[in-house]
């Protein structure tokens, strides 16, 4: 059997291949870590957001309500009372609409 009859190739040919592999590993570990930054860079910027949106100085529920669930909407403070009555109020405090069950 001669030289060239070996299935295993020399090392003048690996050499490109290796380089080619050095090169597809190295762009894989740059990709990755921009990946990292930018995941790490996106849950910065969205923790860094207040938790609760600006809550009014003060609410004033009707006599005898009793709050069972609040929700907060873009420009309203949703109350849902014991009884079931859903209070809309505005970003200044102020009760603007009043739904009976």
């Amino acid at each position: 059997m001669t030289r060239d009859d070996r299935p295993d190739a020399g090392p003048e040919e690996a050499l490109p291949m290796l380089r080619w592999l050095r090169l597809l590993v190295t762009a894989l570990a740059v990709v990755m870590g921009v990946g990292v930054l930018v995941i790490a860079a996106l849950l910065w910027l969205r923790l860094s957001q207040p938790l609760l949106p600006e809550l009014p100085e003060q609410i004033t529920l009707p006599a005898g309500a009793q709050p069972a669930a609040v929700t907060f909407a873009r420009d309203w403070l949703v109350v849902v009372t014991q009884a079931g009555e859903v209070l809309l109020y505005d970003k200044q405090g102020r009760l603007r609409e009043q739904v009976q069950p």
